[in-house]
């Protein structure tokens, strides 16, 4: 959506209105005598961290010489 532009006096007086258009996605220019002056758009949402323990059982085999030195680099080992 396209940023709408509205006076300091109007934002004022409609803010819980204008709060309830930047829940769905609009941006305001807040302006003060035709200058803008602030910006009212949605808060970008973060990134949730995983929480411990939430992959529990997802892998569910792992290959008995997982850890063991790869066949490429038998030349590099003692």
């Amino acid at each position: 959506m396209k940023p709408r532009e509205i006076g300091t006096l109007d934002a004022k007086t409609h803010f819980s209105n204008l709060l309830d258009e930047v829940e769905l996605g609009q941006r305001f220019y807040i302006t003060r005598h035709g200058k803008k002056v602030a910006e009212l758009s949605p808060v970008r949402s973060e990134k949730k961290r995983p929480k411990f323990g939430c992959g529990k059982g997802l892998i569910t085999y792992i290959a008995p010489d997982f850890d063991a030195p790869l066949d490429d680099f038998k030349e590099y080992m003692p």
